[in-house]
């Protein structure tokens, strides 16, 4: 689950600011189902956060402490009204259900066996009210960009950041893809100029090819009922740059 990845909260949150057509997206889809709101892998709340300001009332499930308690602290610091759960999106029982599940940005990717990803599907099967709708994105894996993952170290300028508290930080990550596996398994470095690799952590991600994805969403007793390239509604198509898919009970 790549834990540690995400015992750095707030330095997560600066190199993830977070915004922009995502958050969008979410919003208007809370809004359109209408009801209650559930976010798995809902991190610090970037998504969640918004979507509870609007009005709807909202439960958050997460893997990391670290995170949730971040995401506790933006909520109250807003003064928005949000449920924070740790657990796992694997194996959860809420005891309720809701309008609208979602899981964003690439968190699903986080459950490498089929079987978890399965069990995943199932528990959100289990916590959809009659006629609401499940949501998720994950990248499109590129072929080029997976066998460019060579286990040299590179710089991610787009990722740098300026921490208020040590300046400004450099974001290096060496990568391998694992093929057997289907799963990128990543080292991340955080450096500043005075304090090289204060931050090293591992980062394993899978990948969804787009035939297998309607298959793992059926194991768990859900149909995809629409899948997006892009979050202004674009159709799918295998140069698009993420899987944004909708799905209903089956």
């Amino acid at each position: 689950m790549s834990a540690a990845f995400y015992s750095h909260a707030k330095l997560y949150d600066l190199m993830f600011p977070g915004g922009g057509p995502a958050v969008d997206f979410y919003r208007a889809e809370a809004r359109r189902q209408g009801g209650s709101v559930l976010e798995l892998g809902c991190g610090t709340g970037h998504k969640l956060i918004p979507v509870a300001a609007d009005g709807r009332p909202c439960v958050g499930l997460d893997f990391s402490p670290d995170m949730l308690a971040e995401a506790r602290r933006k909520a109250d610091e807003r003064g928005v009204a949000v449920e924070w759960v740790q657990g796992d999106m694997r194996a959860f029982d809420l005891g309720r259900t809701f309008d609208f599940v979602f899981i964003t940005a690439n968190s699903l990717l986080h459950l490498h066996e089929a079987e978890d990803l399965a069990n995943c599907f199932r528990a959100v099967r289990k916590h959809l009210a009659p006629g609401g709708r499940f949501v998720f994105d994950v990248f499109n894996p590129s072929v080029r960009l997976l066998a460019d993952a060579d286990g040299v170290r590179r710089t991610r300028e787009s990722l740098s950041f300026v921490d208020p508290d040590r300046g400004e930080v450099s974001v290096d990550v060496e990568e391998i893809y694992d093929a057997s596996a289907q799963v990128t398994r990543g080292t991340w470095h955080l450096s500043t100029d005075t304090e090289p690799d204060f931050v090293v952590v591992p980062l394993e991600i899978r990948s969804i090819f787009p035939q297998e994805l309607p298959l793992l969403v059926s194991l768990g007793g859900l149909r995809l009922v629409e899948r997006f390239g892009d979050w202004s509604g674009r159709p799918f198509t295998g140069q698009a740059p993420v899987q944004l898919c909708v799905c209903t009970a089956a």
